[in-house]
């Protein structure tokens, strides 16, 4: 096996816990690996704004030599805020995926780097629950009023049920499947990228910066949007509460996110370095 030098983690029922929070376990266990030389990656839907916290829990906060790939991929920046990467949705892109959201009758929200945005005048509850999350206002704007924001993901947002009934046909989506892709991020978001946009492009193009290749690469996610970088990391590692999918492509299947299934996953590349 090849050295590990960078383990990439999700934070949403990865990193975190079902209850939003970074166990003991976890933390005790990313310090073991920061002190054996291993870079951690927070690898997330979230923009910088909402892994604040964790990055000063983990002590990786505003610090040039450290990195975090945001937006799914979408950016990816030191964790004092230098853009490495990005790449944004188009108007038109945005105006496309905004009449899909009028036509299917779900909630719909942009998410810029520093807000987000909707035309829903009944905001969505799941795009309140994103600004929270992830510490971003919230603006309401019309279509035409979005025509100089920079876009860098737009999100379907309702319930599960709901959600997954209106997405299960894509031909309302499958004129854009050559700009956008689509992904199922949590049981109530359905995520708009620009093509080409996903957490395992995001980790090629840090291993390119820091002359790495992908066999030195750890990933641990849990949801369609890990899948990228599951397949991409030498080691992919799925959390126990991982989708179907995940779980197929990972080299290793850990704990799930409430028994500090992270943490176990660090402690045996530990034990093998």
């Amino acid at each position: 096996m090849n050295e590990i030098k960078v383990i990439a983690i999700d934070v949403d029922g990865t990193l975190l816990n079902s209850q939003k929070q970074l166990t003991r376990g976890v933390k005790n266990a990313i310090l073991m690996a920061r002190k054996a030389g291993i870079k951690i990656v927070i690898a997330t839907g979230r923009p910088l704004s909402g892994v604040k916290q964790i990055l000063h829990e983990l002590n990786l906060a505003n610090q040039n030599d450290e990195y975090v790939v945001c937006f799914g991929g979408g950016v990816v920046e030191t964790t004092s805020g230098n853009v490495l990467f990005e790449k944004k949705l188009t108007y038109d892109n945005y105006l496309d995926l905004e009449t899909i959201a009028l036509k299917l009758g779900l909630h719909f929200h942009a998410s810029a780097p520093d807000r987000i945005y909707t035309a829903d005048r009944d905001i969505g509850d799941f795009t309140l629950y994103e600004a929270n999350l992830v510490n971003l206002g919230i603006s309401y704007r019309t279509p035409a009023e979005m025509k100089d924001v920079p876009i860098i993901k737009c999100m379907y947002v309702d319930e599960q049920k709901y959600l997954d009934k209106k997405i299960a046909d894509h031909t309302p989506f499958a004129h854009l499947d050559d700009k956008i892709t689509f992904t199922k991020t949590a049981p109530f978001y359905y995520e708009a990228n620009p093509k080409g946009v996903s957490k395992g492009n995001a980790l090629k193009i840090l291993c390119q910066k820091l002359n790495l290749t992908n066999e030195n690469i750890m990933a641990i996610g849990d949801e369609e949007n890990d899948l990228s970088m599951i397949k991409y990391a030498g080691i992919g590692v799925a959390m126990g509460n991982a989708v179907t999918s995940v779980k197929d492509n990972a080299q290793m299947v850990t704990k799930d996110c409430d028994h500090d299934g992270v943490a176990a996953a660090i402690e045996k590349v530990l034990q093998e370095k």
